[in-house]
């Protein structure tokens, strides 16, 4: 007889919705474990960022998480920047000492 797995797929919303009956005390971490064949360490980590998520919202300047990409994608962009320039530098000095050196064998 084989046996059926049955694949789940775990999105935020469902993650969400047990870790709140978890929270509100409606079930425990071994009865989610073993209603849907999870590790309880896994359970336990949806409940730590969970929790972990929920306290930076509640700050008084709570950094949402569009804020801190933003913060990022402009710090690689003036990384970038930097790395383009030294390009443009490193290129000019090239041409320069080749132009010097193609003079001196002339």
């Amino acid at each position: 007889m084989v046996k059926t797995v049955r694949v789940q797929r775990w999105t935020a919303n469902r993650k969400r919705e047990i870790v709140l009956d978890i929270l509100k005390g409606h079930k425990t971490i071994v009865d989610v474990a073993r209603e849907h064949d999870v590790k309880q360490s896994e359970i336990q980590q949806w409940i730590d960022t969970f929790i972990a998520f929920g306290t930076q919202a509640l700050k008084v300047n709570p950094k949402s998480a569009e804020a801190v990409e933003q913060k990022e994608l402009k710090r690689h962009r003036e990384k970038i920047g930097e790395l383009v320039l030294q390009i443009e530098v490193l290129k000019k000095a090239e041409t320069i000492l080749n132009e010097e050196e193609s003079s001196f064998y002339d």
